[in-house]
């Protein structure tokens, strides 16, 4: 049983910048060749670059009873520790003056808040992830107790 999920995705001012991106680039070209290439040439472009939106942009934060899931990386529920609702001014100095360089990061610069999960392992040299979050105090209270489901499951 999941006990919170969060799914994060990139802000839509992203989307429409990928948009015209592709725009100009089709434009380019078809100002310097013909009608079929510039076309070419924006569908290319929106198609590659949504794709790297779309994989860059989607992380998901799941916590459940075996532990924390932040994308592909997976702490097994013994080894999660404390964590810690971070909030901007919080969560910009974990990321700059305060930060650990060997900490887990991940992060989106779309978001400016998140949470700070100490790391209960001996053997692992990360002393704590810091996630990206738009519901802080939710995703900090999920993994603090995760036997109890939140109502709502954020999603953004």
């Amino acid at each position: 049983m999941t006990a919170y999920r969060e799914r994060l995705f990139a802000p839509l001012s992203w989307w429409f910048g990928c948009l015209i991106a592709a725009a100009i680039f089709g434009w380019i070209v078809l100002v310097a060749t013909t009608q079929i290439a510039g076309g070419v040439t924006f569908a290319v472009t929106l198609v590659i670059t949504s794709l790297a939106i779309q994989k860059y942009g989607a992380v998901l934060v799941e916590r459940d009873a075996a532990g924390l899931r932040v994308g592909q990386a997976f702490l097994e529920d013994r080894f999660v520790g404390d964590a810690i609702a971070l909030h901007r001014e919080e969560y910009k100095r974990k990321l700059g003056i305060e930060a650990d360089a060997r900490a887990y990061l991940v992060t989106r610069p779309y978001i400016d808040r998140g949470v700070l999960v100490q790391v209960n392992d001996p053997d692992d040299p990360t002393p704590y992830w810091l996630i990206s979050s738009r519901q802080p105090d939710q995703t900090a209270a999920a993994i603090n107790d995760p036997t109890t489901p939140q109502e709502t499951i954020p999603r953004g």
